[in-house]
């Protein structure tokens, strides 16, 4: 099988994926800023190491030698927009030096269009504080579908309701385009794991916003 590296691996969606990828047979780096922070992040066929999503050389460094990277990585001590447009920018030229050819992100469920031409963030009545969050992923998807890039990137966003930490993994799961999927009212970490690492095995969205439900 391959070897995948996993930004944010400490994250729930970090977390889920690392699970999902180990147990189908794959070999996987979890990144995270301070190793010592998970202790029990690490195991069989789990290498824990630190690494910056927003800095590139340490992108290239940790990606070294991997078929596929996941972006589950998220921070709260920095401006939205700031992290997730650098962040995009680090993994694009991080990833491309290392030769790392696929980049399967966490998007949010936000940015998927309510109407068309309009994201949901962007209704009336949309709180503040969670706009500002979102606009920080609509930067990242800027910075995404303007770069040339070798990188075949795709963003996930999983519908805009609280994931399920403890919900088992049922593997189904339904993908859209840039807008919000009909009824979708509830999602895993689980199965969102599973979406993510469908689209590195088998890649099915490329270079898009794709909304992923149950």
């Amino acid at each position: 099988m391959g070897r995948i590296v996993v930004f944010g691996a400490g994250g729930r969606a970090g977390r889920r994926a690392v699970a999902e990828a180990v147990e189908r047979g794959h070999r996987v780096t979890a990144v995270v800023r301070d190793p010592a922070a998970y202790p029990g992040l690490g195991g069989p066929g789990v290498d824990v190491v630190a690494g910056d999503v927003t800095d590139a050389e340490s992108v290239a460094a940790v990606a070294e030698g991997h078929d596929a990277a996941i972006g589950a990585a998220a921070r709260m001590d920095m401006p939205s927009a700031e992290f997730f447009a650098g962040a995009a920018h680090a993994l694009l030229a991080g990833l491309e030096r290392a030769g790392v050819a696929r980049l399967v992100l966490v998007g949010i469920g936000t940015t998927l269009e309510a109407a068309p031409g309009v994201m949901l963030h962007d209704t009336p009545g949309f709180p503040a504080e969670a706009r500002t969050f979102s606009l920080g992923h609509a930067a990242e998807l800027d910075v995404l579908r303007t770069a040339e890039t070798p990188v075949d990137w795709l963003v996930l966003a999983p519908p805009p309701v609280l994931l399920d930490d403890e919900a088992d993994r049922t593997g189904r799961y339904r993908t859209g385009g840039d807008a919000l999927l009909p009824d979708a009212d509830s999602f895993s970490y689980a199965d969102l794991a599973v979406a993510l690492i469908d689209e590195i095995e088998t890649p099915k969205h490329s270079r898009s916003l794709t909304a992923v439900a149950s």
